[in-house]
């Protein structure tokens, strides 16, 4: 009977059976014979595959190919071939259940092989990971991905020469930009490449013979992708402040992975890979417009701050210095970004912030804060054809600048006291003088923005002397610094003036007294304030006794300021207050309470000009200082003299107090023709009470006269056609106890007009000069040229022969001349240190 007819011809078929069943399990009955003749590691491999994969691996079977493994180490590369062999099959075939079986194979005998043959073995594992990453299947790259984690963890006693991870950090960096669209899916490829990357870094940053992971080409695809994952999950999860106490499920997110494995970077980059690793974070905010928002900006570089080790710090802020310069041109938003990083990772370094360059990271901030104001004002990036079209917003530029002061602030106060002297030094070196300068181009805009830069760089100054402490007033603030900034205060500007106060405030408060005289009033009992006062040391009282009528000078001039109100008042009452609370000596406290009388003066004077208002906030600021000062002295006289003119003034003078003239709306006359008789403090009453308390009469019943110098030139108040009259004190120094005083000058404008007339015709003429000569060299011949010289050359010669003539001649004796042999007189030559010289030739 003929056979019925079938699909396929009876060989084919028990080919294709005999090859399946060889793929997985040799069978028996018919190919049983088979068996006998493969390699045993075959079929020690060929046993651990069951029938039917959802069954698992074959432990007993597993037990039995890593007993193998181990007893003949030298097949360990032959197994892991054919188990790639198998796992490539199977990924062809879709036979996933038999691919994870081999990656679970593989993973034991990983685990548990550790001799030298297995570097051929790793060769076929890498193999079949990256078979695994280069599917499209989100299951077998993940499966890919915790094998090579899995490897990543493991020591290897013997070193690879020729093993390459290029690949992985690619492959793990694109998985991390998975944009998969099953949203879990998309989160499980991506936390697999945060993973990966892990390893990666793991297995290679401690070995030499690796390549080098932080070589820019690897650190430009690890670090983006990082990045891009602490981005991505920071608008669905709120960040816990440390990933140490999360939770389980938090552990999971990939936003704290990724920051995970984004400190463990950092932690292992040494000092000379900091900058590879910190570039790519600079790009990636740079391109992808994250410096505007600053929140993610500054959480990346905290990160960074607090991951790297200490003694890197100042490497990062130099590189944000750096790229703060490279965006100078940027929009003020990029910038302020960026200053606003440097404000956080300054505060997280503290003093190892700074670094080495001191002077050039403020010198940084400051050119920024000068193109700032620049660019507020011209409106433009000089002109700078990529920006050009940009639109420079002042309100934007502002904030910048406020933010480059506070992080100026941020950096001094991580410095000890001496260098914080050099910055304040630095940067009143920075601030433009009005009046020098004056060959330079003006434009319309030129005072606008020396003005603007005065004010920014007074606030730098206010920030760096904010909490500044010193033991000596004398070192910390020297000549050079102190007196150009009290030339501040004599200029119209009144922001520029309280400015200048309030430094000087930061700068002579130790004790923390300053919140202490805030406000000005008639305090009965100034016990209640608490002051701390310490004796005064000699290193102050050298202070003093250098700059002292410096500073009263400046705070009498600035009560004379029409432009001045309440809160330069309030801030000269304070500046009074720290003087006899911190540096005030018994001279000091005289000298104190003669600049109170002359602003008591000042206030009743007419000449002046000033408003009813200013000379009722002089006499009110008078008041409450003296008030302040009598209860300091603890002289009885004293204090009731100055309570019974404050009564007075209470019935018949409130608006001459400082609590009925700094309100909101003070109620004050039209004029102060009548103030006279009891509402007055008496000099020659003060004199006499505090004389008998051991005060120097003398200086008492002085009055106090400003001394007028050069500085003057910086105050506009008076115009120039007017009459200035100088007048000069001078103090006997013979004579300590008693003062005289030279006539005054009188320099009226035609004296003015000549000097600067001559100054102007004296510069001609010398430039002419010079012209003259420098033409006469380029055109006359050589030998003018030369006899001119050689006539320099002999006068000049003989007038030093002259100079040897009479200084190598030996002096006169004292005692005449002496005989000499031959019958004739000789100058006996004495020696000079037995020469009598007169009292007024030694010093």
């Amino acid at each position: 009977m003929p056979l019925p007819a079938t699909d396929a011809p009876a060989p084919q078929r028990l080919a294709l059976d005999c090859r399946t069943l060889l793929d997985h399990r040799v069978g028996k009955g018919v190919c049983g014979c088979c068996g006998a003749l493969r390699p045993r590691y075959k079929r020690l491999v060929d046993n651990i595959f069951p029938e039917d994969p959802e069954d698992g691996l074959v432990k007993a079977n597993m037990e039995k190919l890593t007993f193998y493994a181990l007893s003949a180490p030298e097949k360990l590369d032959r197994i892991g071939a054919y188990l790639s062999e198998r796992l490539s099959r199977d990924v062809a075939r879709h036979r996933y259940g038999y691919v994870c079986i081999a990656m679970e194979a593989l993973d034991q005998l990983l685990m548990a092989c550790h001799c030298q043959s297995i570097n051929l073995f790793v060769e076929s594992f890498l193999k079949m990971v990256r078979k695994l990453l280069e599917s499209d299947k989100a299951d077998l790259q993940i499966l890919g991905t915790n094998s090579f984690v899995k490897f990543a963890n493991i020591e290897e006693d013997t070193p690879s020469y020729h093993r390459s991870y290029d690949f992985f950090v690619s492959r793990f960096s694109e998985m991390c930009h998975s944009n998969n669209e099953d949203p879990d899916n998309r989160t499980k490829i991506r936390m697999a490449g945060i993973r990966g990357l892990q390893g990666v870094v793991r297995k290679t940053v401690n070995d030499e013979l690796q390549a080098n992971i932080w070589d820019p080409q690897h650190m430009d695809k690890i670090v983006p992708s990082l990045l891009f994952n602490l981005q991505s999950g920071e608008r669905t999860e709120s960040r816990s402040p440390s990933p140490l106490q999360a939770s389980e499920k938090e552990k999971e997110s990939p936003v704290e992975l990724t920051e995970r494995c984004f400190r463990e970077l950092l932690g292992r980059a040494a000092y000379g890979n900091i900058k590879n690793a910190v570039t790519p974070v600079l790009m990636h905010l740079d391109n992808h417009s994250l410096w505007e928002g600053k929140t993610f900006a500054v959480r990346c570089f905290k990160i960074i701050m607090y991951s790297i080790q200490s003694q890197h710090s100042h490497l990062v802020i130099q590189q944000l210095l750096g790229h703060l310069d490279a965006n100078s041109k940027n929009s003020a938003k990029v910038r302020a970004g960026i200053v606003e990083v440097l404000l956080e990772a300054a505060a997280i370094a503290a003093s190892g912030s700074v670094g080495p360059t001191v002077l050039e990271v403020f010198n940084t901030l400051l050119r920024q804060l000068r193109l700032s104001v620049d660019y507020e004002l011209t409106g433009s990036y000089d002109g700078s054809t990529n920006i050009g079209t940009k639109i420079i917003k002042a309100h934007e530029e502002r904030q910048l600048q406020e933010a480059v002061i506070r992080t100026i602030g941020s950096f001094a106060n991580t410095l000890p006291t001496y260098q914080r002297s050099e910055v304040m030094l630095f940067i009143m070196g920075k601030i433009p003088v009005p009046g020098l300068n004056l060959t330079l181009p003006s434009t319309e805009s030129e005072p606008e923005s020396t003005r603007m830069i005065q004010v920014m760089l007074l606030k730098s100054l206010v920030q760096v002397t904010a909490g500044f402490q010193t033991t000596n007033m004398l070192t910390a603030l020297p000549s050079s610094f102190l007196e150009p900034l009290l030339s501040f205060s004599l200029t119209d500007d009144p922001e520029v003036r309280l400015l200048v106060l309030q430094i000087l405030l930061s700068l002579i408060d130790r004790h923390d007294n300053r919140p202490k005289f805030s406000k000005i009033s008639i305090i009965s009992d100034i016990s209640v304030l608490k002051l701390k006062v310490d004796k005064c040391s000699r290193q102050d009282n050298l202070f003093m006794k250098k700059h002292g009528q410096h500073l009263y000078r400046h705070i009498y001039l600035g009560c004379k300021e029409e432009s001045s109100g309440q809160q330069h008042y309030e801030t000269l009452y304070t500046l009074l207050g720290l003087l006899s609370v911190e540096l005030a000596n018994e001279e000091v406290v005289v000298d104190l309470i003669r600049l109170a009388l002359a602003l008591q003066d000042l206030a009743l004077s007419t000449d002046e000009g000033l408003p009813v208002y200013n000379r009722c906030a002089v006499h009110a600021l008078a008041a409450a200082y003296l008030n302040l000062i009598c209860q300091l002295t603890t002289v009885p006289a004293f204090c009731q003299h100055i309570h019974e003119v404050i009564e007075v003034r209470q019935k018949e003078g409130a608006y001459l107090l400082p609590e009925d003239v700094f309100i909101e709306n003070p109620k004050l006359p039209s004029s102060l023709e009548k103030v006279e008789g009891g509402v007055l403090f008496l000099q020659s009453k003060i004199t006499e009470v505090l004389g008998g308390s051991g005060y120097n009469t003398e200086r008492l019943a002085t009055p106090y006269i400003p001394q007028f110098t050069d500085e003057d030139r910086l105050s506009k108040r008076k115009s120039i056609g007017e009459t200035i009259s100088l007048q000069v004190e001078v103090e006997s120094r013979n004579s300590p106890e008693k003062e005289e005083r030279t006539p005054a000058e009188e320099i009226t404008f035609e004296i003015l007009k000549n000097a600067i007339v001559d100054s102007v015709g004296m510069e001609e003429q010398e430039r002419e000069r010079r012209r003259q000569v420098v033409e006469k060299f380029q055109k006359a011949p050589f030998e003018e040229i030369a006899a001119h010289c050689g006539a320099r050359a002999t006068m000049l010669q003989s007038k030093l022969n002259q100079i040897f003539e009479i200084t190598i001649r030996p002096p006169p004796s004292p005692s005449g001349t002496i005989s000499s042999g031959y019958g004739q007189s000789q100058s006996r030559s004495v020696p000079i240190y037995e020469m009598k010289f007169p009292d007024l030739c030694v010093y």
